[in-house]
């Protein structure tokens, strides 16, 4: 079978409190790690909550990252959506995971459009 796309959906655990409430350092966090797996970053949105979290989207040619944060559990959700071959999700993953200074994830990846028959994807 034939997939469009990897979604991972991740749990953050044990990350830098300071880190998670930083709207700042979160975006400039998830671009590179957009960067790291090899994607085209397009559009970027982020938004600091009072009195604490963010949450923001990535957009990238080939789909989106997503991240909203607790800083007072010291939690992230994480989304990673890619389509194609050329992207990796889980470097993103990583990378942010290493960056926010975490003790634990846990992440499962969802494969997204699948097909019984090979389907040719376009780069976008």
């Amino acid at each position: 079978m034939n997939a469009l796309g990897r979604h991972i959906l991740a749990e953050i655990y044990g990350c830098d409190a300071e880190i998670l409430n930083d709207r700042e350092n979160i975006e400039r966090i998830m671009v590179e790690s957009a960067l790291r797996a090899g994607a085209e970053v397009r559009e970027v949105a982020f938004h600091k909550f009072s009195p604490q979290g963010v949450s923001g989207v990535v957009i990238i040619s080939e789909s989106h990252l997503t991240i909203h944060t607790w800083p007072e559990l010291g939690y992230a959700a994480v989304d990673v959506f890619t389509c194609g071959n050329d992207v990796n999700p889980w470097d993103a993953c990583n990378f942010l995971t290493s960056m926010l200074n975490a003790k634990h994830m846990t992440a499962t990846e969802v494969k997204r459009g699948i097909f019984e028959q090979p389907v040719k994807v376009a780069n976008l």
